[in-house]
């Protein structure tokens, strides 16, 4: 998933196919030296030497990683597919006669199985590379929803025959339509991973490096507009007077199953790492200038071993020789076990320090706190459109559909995230490695500079915005008012998720991104989950008081599913959750400021971000 070329270069590194430049001294760093720019002996020498192969060497270079970039490109175009759930899941309230507890019980499965496994895969990205997690995407994704389809049409059909049937096989059929969206999510985080991790690491030292980590991450929010205008305009119903109707859901399931097993196939080619070496190796560099792994276990004076058992005070598996230290040249014929235990060791030092800054589980409980509840509203946002609807009220022309506001979202995000890739390019203070930040570096040349955490804060205040403006009744009973909390939210939501894993390649460098990024991104899961659930809880409540109320007042139940009320309408039924919605992002601005600006914070350090 690494990938460094001309414009993951910036100028520095050594050669595009890991040749020996010319022989760099050993730098043994006292525990007391500090950190600064790389070594300018060795970046010189790198430069100097003759490129082998020439302009054909280069351009084979730029082929590649252009390739996988358009590669990570189609895999985050078609990833997105599980932020479409608000196009069927009123379907599943009133055809498979779900209660909305189950609705968002399908929804949560996906979030969780596409959050909490992120570290894992992750792991194994920047392990084993993009490749393997592609295949298992495809796996994934065609098996989660052949089986949801499979499972929609069963549960369809008895309903058909009748209310027994559907009573006796609701259980068995509702685990495993929690199965299958598992798999679904599974296969979700494996596709927009192994994308994301490949521009990072090909693109991560460029002047660039925003851009290209926006541009998959909008196509994934983009992915979701595409998807519910086609699901809702090609694979819809036709109703008896020939309009089109809801969405067909068996035909939409199978094809995404079918595209999506084709598309992870494609990215096991596409996606590659170019030029790895060079980013270990200066990576390794660093970290040894830096006092971090001077005098430990690993780079000890002479070896003994070789191999992944115990680590004696003796061994030094990047020795070749007793003039030759860990900063020495890269040669053709380097022993490829010993280069992948050199790069094992290096992505396990980068893990425990990032585990053990405390800036980091400040701001990754503020990205908790921000994400789950624009998670949580684009899971209900078609049971929300429905509340504005009282069944009492007679409204002129046709009600706002989720389709539009699913692709309002997704136009919304993507062109903010593209948006904020960009500025933070042009605006933000950028480090002049793609390594770890350990102390301040240099940042040369910029006349205007706005901290990505600025932006990060501002576009949460967005996402805030967008939260209260539903729940203040603002929108009640005017549908048509909708796109301002959809537009909103969804700039909010996107901007978040693209500065978020651009700030973490700032701070803690590439080589580890796909662990590091993991990490953050499974707090979402539980934030996305609550979410759902408090929003589930008040809406079944309000469903209910208005079910005993004398006429039934705003909140109309309509009593779906064998007499059980299931449907609500009027702000009672969301209002309490959006406002929480939105203290729970104040609350969360202020963490990451605090990771910012606070004691021993990013600011205190000097780290450019």
């Amino acid at each position: 998933m690494s990938h460094t070329g001309p414009l993951g270069s910036g100028g520095g590194g050594g050669t595009s196919d890991g040749t020996a430049t010319a022989s760099t001294p050993l730098l043994h760093s006292d525990t007391t030296s500090t950190l600064g720019p790389a070594s300018s002996s060795s970046s010189s020498l790198r430069s100097l030497s003759p490129l082998r192969g020439g302009d054909k060497r280069l351009q084979a270079v730029a082929a590649a990683r252009s390739l996988s970039f358009a590669s990570a490109v189609l895999s985050s175009l078609c990833a997105g597919s599980v932020t479409v759930f608000s196009l069927y899941g009123h379907i599943f309230q009133e055809r498979l006669h779900y209660t909305q507890f189950q609705v968002n019980g399908v929804a949560c499965a996906a979030s969780i199985a596409m959050y909490i496994l992120v570290p894992l895969l992750g792991y194994l990205c920047d392990r084993v590379g993009p490749a393997p997690l592609s295949l298992l995407a495809a796996v994934f994704f065609g098996v989660g929803y052949g089986l949801a389809a499979a499972l929609y049409r069963r549960v369809v059909g008895d309903a058909q025959e009748g209310g027994a049937l559907v009573q006796q096989h609701g259980s068995w059929t509702f685990a495993a339509m929690i199965v299958a969206f598992v798999f679904i999510g599974v296969g979700t985080c494996s596709m927009y991973l192994s994308a994301v991790a490949t521009c990072a690491k090909n693109f991560g030292k460029g002047r660039h490096r925003g851009l290209a980590l926006a541009v998959p991450i909008a196509a994934f929010g983009l992915s979701g507009m595409w998807l519910s205008q086609l699901g809702s305009r090609v694979f819809c119903e036709r109703l008896p007077d020939g309009t089109k109707g809801d969405v067909d859901v068996f035909r939409f399931f199978l094809f995404l199953a079918v595209l999506l097993f084709v598309v992870g196939l494609s990215g096991t080619v596409g996606l590659k790492i170019v030029d790895e070496r060079d980013f270990i190796d200066e990576a390794v560099e660093e970290l040894e200038r830096s006092g971090i792994l001077d005098g430990s276990a690993l780079f000890g004076p002479s070896r003994s071993e070789r191999g992944y058992g115990a680590i004696e005070q003796s061994t030094n598996p990047f020795d070749e020789g007793d003039d030759a230290g860990i900063l020495g040249p890269s040669n053709d014929d380097l022993d490829e076990d010993e280069a992948r235990l050199k790069k094992q060791w290096v992505l396990n030092a980068e893990t425990r320090r990032f585990l053990t800054d405390h800036t980091m589980w400040c701001f990754a409980l503020g990205f908790f706190f921000m994400i789950g509840p624009g998670e949580a509203f684009i899971n209900n946002l078609g049971t929300v459109i429905k509340t504005l609807y009282p069944p009492t009220l007679h409204y002129e022309g046709k009600p706002t559909s989720a389709a539009t506001h699913v692709s309002i979202v997704g136009i919304t995000s993507t062109v903010v995230r593209l948006l904020t890739g960009t500025l933070t390019d042009l605006l933000a203070p950028s480090p002049q490695a793609r390594h770890i930040q350990i102390t301040s570096e240099s940042t040369r040349g910029r006349h205007l500079s706005v901290s990505r955490i600025s932006f990060l804060l501002f576009f949460a205040g967005v996402l805030s915005l967008g939260l209260a403006s539903l729940a203040s009744g603002l929108i009640q009973n005017h549908g048509e008012r909708f796109w301002i909390v959809s537009g909103l939210v969804g700039a909010g939501y996107g901007a978040v998720f693209s500065l978020t894993p651009i700030i973490i390649t700032v701070i803690w460098g590439v080589e580890n991104f796909a662990t590091n990024w993991g990490i953050v991104a499974m707090f979402p899961a539980l934030g996305a989950t609550t979410w759902g659930v408090i929003y589930s809880a008040v809406y079944q409540a309000a469903a209910k008081r208005a079910a005993g109320s004398p006429g039934g007042g705003d909140g109309d139940g309509d009593g779906g599913g064998g007499g059980q009320d299931v449907f609500c309408y009027g702000a009672a039924c969301y209002a309490p959750t959006f406002w929480a919605m939105a203290a729970s992002i104040w609350v969360a601005c202020g963490l990451v400021l605090w990771a910012w600006k606070g004691k021993n914070g990013w600011a205190q350090r000097g780290v450019v971000v």
